[in-house]
């Protein structure tokens, strides 16, 4: 007798799989996320379920009796059977437009719920494009050929030494199957010829290259998307912490784009009403290490902006409280919470000391 199967179960990682997928999602950002403007262009075939569900937040879900005219719902990219003959196909494609132009460190392939429709194996090429690519792209090989595992999460690192940016992927599995979740982990690629000269920019959203290092907590949601783009669309769309026992604060790191000035800052609390924090400060450091684990490096913090009040909801702009001047700069900052609870965006305007060709 066949055993039954747990349909809701989730397949998780542990063991080493786990630590380099943490590592990645430490390091880098997922370029291809639909948050950052990430967008599916084309693919050979999503009879089953639509390429756009790849780049999808979360790790996709299933519903039992949930059916379409064509056959299963399912939450993924997932084409006809093909068996590397029909139609002429010899295996399917996706090409996804990166949501920021970067250079790519490794792969989250996640075939979750796709038991008995997954491919057998999958391969990513790259593509550098002003505009969309077509039948005369030349194609470099990122990921070769490698075999999958169904209903998981196959992570890829990359001993990536070129360090080519991409602005575009193909996703190619074989010979057919389906995808719920494509993560291309990387780092942003920003091009300050874009930026006029003395510009105040954001130096530490992810689509100008900066990163959210470490964070005390993110019990309830990550710490990448304090620096997202556009506000919170609601309270999970936010950095938000556990509810603490004691003074606190609980605190978040984050690597500016470059070393640069801070002018102007806002601290936006949207969505949340009950659970903002009270208080908070800012503090900034230049230092060429991004290893804070431990307490490293806590006697270079410098204070950016005293403690102030915050409000529910609410966007607050902050530029005369500066205790900085505009000569002065900085490499990462860390905003604290007092005593803990829900920031949805942290934004910090100033101009690099000085711009990358």
């Amino acid at each position: 007798m066949m055993a039954n199967i747990d349909t809701q179960q989730q397949n998780k990682l542990s063991g080493k799989a786990l630590a380099l997928e943490q590592k990645l999602k430490t390091y880098s950002v997922d370029l291809a996320s639909e948050r950052l403007g990430g967008e599916t262009l084309s693919c050979s075939d999503d009879f089953f379920a639509g390429m756009e569900n790849l780049i999808k937040p979360g790790r996709g879900i299933f519903i039992d009796d949930k059916f379409t005219d064509r056959g299963k719902w399912m939450d993924g990219w997932e084409s006809r059977r093909s068996y590397g003959r029909d139609n002429g196909r010899e295996y399917d494609w996706c090409i996804i437009r990166l949501g920021v132009k970067g250079v790519i460190r490794g792969f989250d392939i996640d075939t979750n719920y796709f038991r008995g429709n997954a491919p057998e194996q999958v391969s990513v090429e790259g593509c550098v494009c002003k505009e969309e690519p077509n039948e005369s792209t030349v194609w470099d090989v990122i990921l070769d050929k490698a075999s999958v595992d169904a209903h998981s999460q196959n992570i890829f690192e990359l001993n990536n030494t070129t360090n080519k940016p991409y602005t575009h992927v193909r996703l190619n599995m074989f010979p057919d199957g389906g995808i719920a979740r494509f993560r291309v982990y990387g780092e942003v690629e920003v091009n300050w010829n874009d930026f006029i000269d003395g510009e105040l920019i954001d130096l530490a959203a992810i689509k100008n290259g900066g990163k959210a290092l470490l964070v005390s907590d993110m019990f309830f949601s990550d710490k990448n998307n304090l620096i997202l783009p556009e506000r919170g669309k609601n309270m999970g769309d936010g950095w938000e912490t556990k509810r603490r026992r004691d003074p606190g604060p609980d605190w978040s790191i984050v690597k500016l784009a470059c070393q640069g000035s801070i002018e102007k800052v806002i601290v936006d609390t949207c969505h949340f009403k009950g659970n903002f924090p009270d208080t908070f400060t800012l503090e900034g450091m230049v230092t060429n290490s991004d290893d804070f684990t431990d307490g490293k490096q806590e006697e270079h913090w410098q204070p950016i902006i005293d403690r102030t009040q915050l409000y529910a909801n609410r966007e607050h702009l902050f530029i005369n409280e500066m205790l900085v001047n505009n000569s002065q700069s900085f490499t990462h900052i860390r905003l604290n919470i007092f005593p803990d609870g829900g920031v949805s965006r942290l934004r910090v305007f100033g101009k690099p000391l000085k711009y990358k060709g």
